[in-house]
């Protein structure tokens, strides 16, 4: 326990460090804009005024709504399409399948918004501008090679017997696939699903630009609102990023234990 002390006390600091950004989104909703104490102090009283604006003046419902079906239907597609391609990827090994998985691992490291204007031209082309399809499609395209690498190391660790056991019983590629290694994909399934779930929330962006209509706008636009040209109201904006986060919080704390597991499998193969 006590060679182990830095363990715990850098364990602390990386907690502090996360918690502290949610801890001063907090307490600055709850404080009124003439509140001129120090950041971090607690609030003298529970000033929910900021909710209330937020609710009447920036349709954060709407926003929600909008975050949460471009998040479905990306999170939909990555899983999806992540999962068919990474089967045959992790099960032919040769040099086409090796080269594939460097390249798809090389795309990776390649900065999403550095690709802005050639993604733009496209969408505009496409008419695809404040739509729910044109932005999911943005989401799932920079998604999908993670999910494919995690699903090629994960279904790398499954034994191969399984595939030839179901061979021999008359089983094709297809029912293989859905029947023996889908049921199997549960952990790393929900761990793709929250990566890509909260990537896509949290999204600014490409939604800065994809979603131009204010009727279209998701949770990191509505929050953008509360920031003016001559107005900047924290308080505000900090009311709405707390509405936010909750949808994301909840559902990460019901799913975390398959994350956790999902994670750790899928890292097993390289």
């Amino acid at each position: 326990m006590k060679r182990n002390w830095w363990k715990y006390a850098v364990s602390v600091a990386v907690v502090v460090i996360y918690l502290l950004p949610i801890y001063v989104v907090v307490i600055t909703s709850l404080k009124p804009m003439t509140d001129q104490g120090a950041r971090l102090a607690l609030p003298t009283g529970i000033y929910i005024d900021n909710f209330i604006k937020v609710f009447k003046q920036s349709n954060i419902l709407r926003a929600v709504l909008n975050s949460a079906v471009i998040t479905a239907g990306t999170v939909f597609l990555v899983v999806v399409f992540g999962g068919l391609a990474a089967y045959p990827m992790a099960r032919i090994q040769n040099r086409l399948s090796k080269g594939i998985k460097i390249f798809v691992m090389g795309v990776m490291m390649v900065p999403g918004m550095s690709m802005v204007v050639g993604v733009y031209s496209i969408l505009v082309a496409m008419g695809a501008l404040s739509t729910y399809w044109g932005i999911i499609l943005v989401g799932a395209a920079f998604g999908l090679p993670l999910s494919v690498y995690m699903y090629s190391n994960f279904i790398s660790s499954i034994p191969k017997s399984l595939d030839e056991a179901a061979e021999m019983d008359g089983a094709g590629v297809w029912t293989t696939f859905f029947r023996i290694i889908v049921p199997q994909l549960k952990p790393v399934t929900v761990s793709v699903a929250l990566l890509q779930g909260v990537a896509t929330w949290n999204e600014y962006g490409y939604s800065l630009y994809v979603l131009q209509q204010p009727k279209m706008y998701n949770v990191t636009l509505a929050v953008k609102q509360f920031f003016g040209e001559t107005v900047k109201d924290l308080n505000g904006a900090a009311a709405s990023a707390a509405v936010a986060i909750i949808p994301v919080i909840i559902i990460y704390l019901i799913l975390q234990k398959y994350f956790v597991q999902g994670v750790l499998d899928s890292s097993v193969k390289g």
